[in-house]
């Protein structure tokens, strides 16, 4: 075997197994590096030994890492009863059980926000750009939001059931 493919060899291998790490943590896990969010500064910050004491663990995952959950995982998927929806980090109220409706993609969906409840900021994880919604209390990462809901805001918020706590009437 020739030294010079040997090394061309070698390096292929290297960096497809790299790569291939890379790529499943953003792909299974999302991408963990602090975004920004449209409100700069929140009203409860903690740090992340903090965070990680108050949050089970998958909370912590996806509220603090922007991680998701897997699809039709949260009981909150299937949550008609009337109440509220809130931050799993912090309990700032965020939906109302009148604006949740099933999207059938396997997460809470709702057509709108309480006001001055959420934050976003755009996310370009997964090779497409997406806006990710975040509490504006303490920032955890909630989901995103799409422009294929239903009327009258046409806008479905698909959040991950983890991230939220449900409060009934």
């Amino acid at each position: 075997m020739n030294r010079r493919y040997f090394l061309e060899g070698s390096t292929a291998i290297v960096g497809t197994a790299v790569l291939s790490h890379n790529l499943f943590n953003i792909f299974y896990w999302g991408d963990s590096k602090t975004m920004t969010t449209s409100k700069s500064q929140f009203a409860i910050t903690k740090p992340e030994e903090e965070w990680r004491s108050i949050l089970t663990p998958e909370q912590f995952r996806v509220l603090r890492k922007h991680g998701t959950e897997p699809a039709f995982s949260s009981s909150l998927d299937k949550q008609y009863q009337e109440g509220t929806f809130v931050c799993a980090g912090c309990g700032q109220a965020l939906f109302t059980s009148d604006t949740k409706f099933n999207s059938g993609t396997g997460w809470p969906s709702f057509f709108q926000p309480i006001e001055g409840a959420i934050a976003t900021t755009v996310d370009r994880s997964f090779f497409m750009t997406r806006i990710e919604v975040h509490c504006s209390n303490c920032g955890g990462h909630l989901g995103h939001v799409f422009d294929d809901g239903p009327a009258p805001t046409g806008k479905r918020y698909c959040m991950n059931g983890v991230a939220m706590n449900f409060v009934p009437a």
